[in-house]
């Protein structure tokens, strides 16, 4: 059986590609989930993972540790196998702030998913919209900065600093 394979890339010291046994060297926590899915009704199943900050911590995100608020500006991009995209916040999944307890399911209904890849498990999204099944690559993204003056388009004004 092949492995199925994510990619930790981005702004982080240790970029790294992960099996779901290798995710298993975590704290290993589950989650009796329930959404509304759009094309089927409600789903209910039982995740266990470990959580997306301890796996995206260990992988060394580039944020200044002195300053407290350094860590909100970076984002998370997760991707699956299907090409379904979400993107987080750092500020969701950082003990410091709201603290989600989003998982890196590595079992769903206590099958395994080695071959699969492990799924994005948000237990506190209504709607399975942002579940992403099968990742493939999860990339941390510091770059984003707000208040950056935007550059001008031909044909229209530039924006005044405010």
């Amino acid at each position: 059986m092949a492995l199925a394979q994510l990619a930790l890339t981005g702004d982080l010291a240790r970029p790294v590609r992960l099996t779901v046994p290798e995710l298993l060297r975590w704290p290993q926590h589950r989650a009796d989930v329930s959404f509304d899915c759009a094309t089927s009704g409600i789903q209910h199943h039982r995740f266990t993972g470990p959580r997306l900050y301890d796996v995206l911590a260990d992988a060394g995100p580039d944020f200044d540790p002195a300053r407290r608020k350094d860590r909100l500006r970076f984002l998370i991009a997760v991707t699956g196998t299907d090409g379904h995209h979400a993107v987080l916040s750092w500020a969701e999944i950082d003990p410091d702030f709201a603290d989600a307890p989003v998982l890196l399911g590595v079992r769903i209904d206590e099958t395994p998913l080695d071959a699969a890849g492990p799924q994005l498990v948000l237990p506190q999204d209504r709607c399975g919209a942002r579940h992403i099944s099968g990742i493939t690559a999860i990339r941390v993204d510091g770059g984003y900065r707000c208040g950056a003056p935007a550059p001008a388009t031909p044909g229209h004004a530039a924006a005044a600093p405010r």
